[in-house]
């Protein structure tokens, strides 16, 4: 038991405490629990705010991988066809195999992860708002939390996985967003092909500063998410991205009488700045997530390098280590994402054209590996000369000298993982 205010708490003790059960936290609690364990399986208490403004809307997380995935059977589709568009209407159609490109709604994926976990006597679940987290002189942390009636709760854990974002964003050299807003579309008639994904669309009207593109996931002849994706400054009001949406599904891809079903809308940060993964400089509190930096800054993709850091912390719970999760990205793929944001900030290099450049004269499985930092050098040097050499070499050259810098008070992000 201990003390909150002038009343006696219970305390639920556990190896591990997952605070957030986003794609992050689901994925953590799954591999942590389900599945013939290799080692001891641990008590994991998983912790997801009531229903609320702190819990994240439904989202939309893709991702490319060879072969079967553990969570296929929550994909919504496939694809092995990707497309992309310049802004004259060249096209480039590539087959990606032996990847495939997967989409999985948070929905589905929140249910896959219950049905697995279902009964498991190694993990509870509470609906929790957690508050502080302080580490103790025995080695464990305690997790100060309310419950949906505000009672106080408290968790005890050798190990605190936070993926909560964090309350202000890193020091950087480059900050841009990547916003959208995403329309779940039927039309009339038949316009998509589901063999294929648009990747980018550069067909949208182009902003001053930054760049936008249109994104369709088609699940059918006549079903597809529809996104206007913008990488810039600052996102823009939900009338201007239906407006800009409206004008890609009639202008753009002719779709005709469209009923919009849902809609999705999120900002990711593209950023230099340097995520912390240990919360508050502790060695037992690590965040993990987009708020870990699991997010590739140049390509806003997460959910595969949340994968990679599940697997790495849980092979080190098992084996008794130090649990502390990888980074996300290696080195040399953070400072090439570095050149590119500050490249496409500094409007040096243009947006549109570079993409489609790269989808264009890359091989299409060399490119995958270049933009989810696993290729090798010899690949990513030979991605780098398809790119505009020397207006990246430039910039690639200012950089150490610039500064980083605190973002201001209002510079907010909402994460989309």
């Amino acid at each position: 038991m201990e003390r909150a205010g002038a009343r006696e708490v219970a305390v639920v003790e556990a190896d591990v405490v997952v605070v957030g059960a986003g794609a992050a936290g689901l994925s953590l609690a799954h591999r942590l629990c389900a599945g013939p364990p290799h080692g001891a399986t641990p008590s994991v208490v998983l912790a997801d705010p009531p229903p609320g403004p702190l819990r994240p809307p439904r989202r939309t997380w893709c991702f490319w991988e060879s072969g079967p995935g553990r969570f296929d059977r929550a994909a919504t589709a496939s694809w092995e066809w990707l497309r992309v568009h310049g802004p004259d209407g060249a096209v480039v159609r590539r087959h990606i195999a032996p990847y495939r490109y997967k989409m999985i709604r948070s929905d589905d994926f929140e249910a896959l992860v219950h049905r697995d976990l279902k009964d498991r006597p190694g993990l509870r679940r509470v609906e929790a708002t957690v508050g502080s987290l302080t580490p103790l002189p025995d080695g464990t942390v305690r997790v100060s939390a309310a419950d949906a009636a505000g009672a106080p709760l408290r968790l005890r854990a050798r190990w605190v996985f936070d993926s909560r974002p964090p309350r202000r964003p890193p020091a950087a050299r480059t900050r841009l967003l990547q916003h959208f807003r995403g329309w779940f579309v039927r039309t009339g008639r038949p316009v998509f092909d589901p063999s294929v994904v648009d990747l980018m669309d550069f067909r949208t009207r182009q902003p001053e500063h930054g760049l936008s593109f249109g994104y369709v996931l088609p699940t059918g002849r006549h079903t597809a998410l529809v996104e206007y994706t913008g990488f810039g400054p600052a996102p823009l009001t939900s009338q201007a991205y239906d407006d800009a949406l409206e004008d890609y599904t009639r202008r753009v891809l002719r779709a005709g009488a469209t009923e919009v079903l849902a809609t999705e809308q999120g900002v990711i940060p593209m950023t230099d700045g340097v995520f912390e993964r240990r919360a508050g400089g502790s060695d037992r509190i690590f965040r993990i997530g987009a708020a870990g930096g699991a997010t590739r800054p140049s390509t806003g993709y997460t959910f595969a390098a949340v994968q990679r850091q599940s697997d790495a912390v849980v092979r080190a719970v098992r084996a008794g280590r130090h649990p502390e999760p990888p980074p996300a990205h290696p080195l040399r793929a953070r400072m090439m994402d570095a050149v590119l944001l500050r490249a496409l900030d500094t409007g040096r290099v243009d947006g549109p054209d570079l993409f489609f450049r790269l989808f264009d004269r890359v091989p299409p499985a060399r490119l995958l590996r270049f933009l989810d930092g696993r290729s090798r050098l010899y690949e990513d040097l030979a991605v780098g000369v398809r790119t505009p050499v020397l207006p990246m070499l430039r910039t690639a050259a200012e950089l150490p000298r610039l500064p980083r810098r605190d973002p201001p008070v209002r510079w907010t992000t909402p994460f989309s993982e």
